[in-house]
């Protein structure tokens, strides 16, 4: 196997077995065995990103409390988005995921995500403090999400997508979970906010249980430089290419698909269309779990640009397909929703677990975490241009507009997958 893999931990550290053992040595503790570590990974993932999960649940609520426009709204979630962005490239930058212990970093980042959500109960529900909160909130995550796959990654034994996709599926669950909470409409945006607070405080205190597996590198110097790769080397360009076409769609559908379920369905003559369209997108988006996971499996299986190339033509074909079902029987609608939720994940984890193999074992973190601000960086464009490009083209035309994103990323992975570096995913099978 090539020596950028991190499947092997015989040769996943710069400096050999020496290097390993200097990494274990500065990162012992946790956990002895590799799957309670990554149920703690796992639990904390989820409980700490509760903060995250907290601003679409609290919109709703908070416009009950005061007067939001939809713009107002809107900032809530963008706000948290923009923090993120920044705190990851800050990270990125300063190589902090490659450079202290990843359990002390996500430690610290769940605790100042919970510090600053829970300071939002104390401040007016409107105005720039509880924007500003949320940007902070946002800034914190990024020491949780890219450093938890990190921390997975460190234990990859051949099994390196089913590892991030368990990770993403529970992730995307936890981004369900708001949907299902709207269909209640009477739960205070205070309780909402603390009750996050709470878990991201678990989350944080509980990755001190997880280990850290062996194919953790030697703690890295800073060394800006090593940034430049993610665009400079051709593979990993393409690789973080295809994650910004699946980016592209991701959110955007995430975040406007129960607004079109509700108007479809009001069209459909629907009894309650909001409620139901609030548990059907929870479905929907839900079930993306179930795509992750299987995702992961067939990666490890087939290959990492086969099962992104699939998943991305599959879900695209199901963004350019929605639109035109505006006001359709909502069993139909439903069933096109369900599956687009399904393989709009099913690649999402590929991406980073193709980043992981692909990437200087010593800049593994830094890489995952650039990869992951620029792809967030781009879903504040996609989510913005929804609402105008629907209002003159209509459901169809915005839809359409979200396909472009997989359609450009199957082209990159089918660059990447004929690329000598293909040999280094999954063990061989590209």
């Amino acid at each position: 196997m090539d020596h950028g893999t991190t499947d092997n931990p015989d040769i996943s550290a710069p400096a050999g077995e020496a290097g390993q053992t200097r990494g274990r040595r500065a990162w012992a503790g946790g956990l002895a065995g590799k799957w309670p570590s990554i149920g703690v990974i796992l639990f904390a993932q989820v409980t700490a990103m509760a903060v995250w999960f907290a601003s679409a649940a609290a919109a709703s609520a908070l416009a009950r409390s005061a007067p939001l426009s939809g713009f107002e709204a809107a900032l809530l979630t963008s706000a948290v988005q923009a923090g993120f962005v920044c705190g990851t490239l800050a990270s990125a930058l300063l190589g902090l995921p490659d450079r202290f212990d990843p359990r002390r970093i996500f430690m610290i980042s769940a605790l100042a995500a919970a510090a600053a959500s829970a300071t939002l109960v104390m401040v007016p529900p409107t105005g720039p403090v509880i924007l500003v909160l949320r940007f902070l909130t946002g800034a914190a995550l990024a020491g949780v999400y890219p450093i938890g796959m990190r921390l997975a990654a460190t234990w990859a034994s051949r099994d390196l997508g089913l590892l991030v996709g368990l990770l993403v599926g529970a992730l995307t669950l936890g981004s369900a979970s708001p949907h299902a909470l709207a269909a209640f409409a009477l739960i205070d945006w205070r309780v909402i906010y603390l009750t996050g607070a709470g878990l991201a405080t678990c989350g944080g205190l509980a990755i001190l249980a997880a280990g850290v597996g062996p194919n953790a590198p030697r703690q890295m110097r800073l060394d800006s430089g090593r940034v430049s790769q993610a665009w400079r080397n051709p593979s990993l360009r393409l690789a973080n290419l295809g994650y910004l076409g699946h980016m592209w769609e991701l959110y955007a559908m995430w975040t406007w698909l129960a607004v079109f379920l509700a108007e479809s369905f009001r069209r459909s003559g629907v009894h309650d269309a909001h409620g139901r369209a609030e548990f059907a997108a929870f479905a929907a988006i839900g079930a993306g779990a179930l795509g992750a996971w299987v995702g992961g499996v067939c990666a490890d299986r087939w290959g990492r640009t086969t099962v992104t190339i699939w998943a991305m033509a599959a879900s695209g074909g199901c963004a350019a397909t929605m639109g035109w079902l505006f006001g359709a029987p909502p069993g139909i609608v439903i069933a096109v929703a369900v599956v687009w939720g399904i393989t709009i994940v099913a690649d999402s984890a590929q991406f980073s677990a193709s980043i992981a193999e692909l990437s200087d074992p010593g800049s593994v973190g830094t890489m995952l975490t650039l990869q992951t601000c620029a792809g967030f960086m781009l879903t504040l464009v996609s989510i913005q241009l929804v609402a105008p490009v629907s209002q003159a083209l209509g459901w169809p035309g915005a839809f359409t507009m979200l396909a472009m994103g997989p359609l450009l990323g199957c082209l990159a992975m089918s660059r990447l997958r004929a690329c000598p570096d293909a040999g280094r995913l999954a063990g061989g099978r590209g």
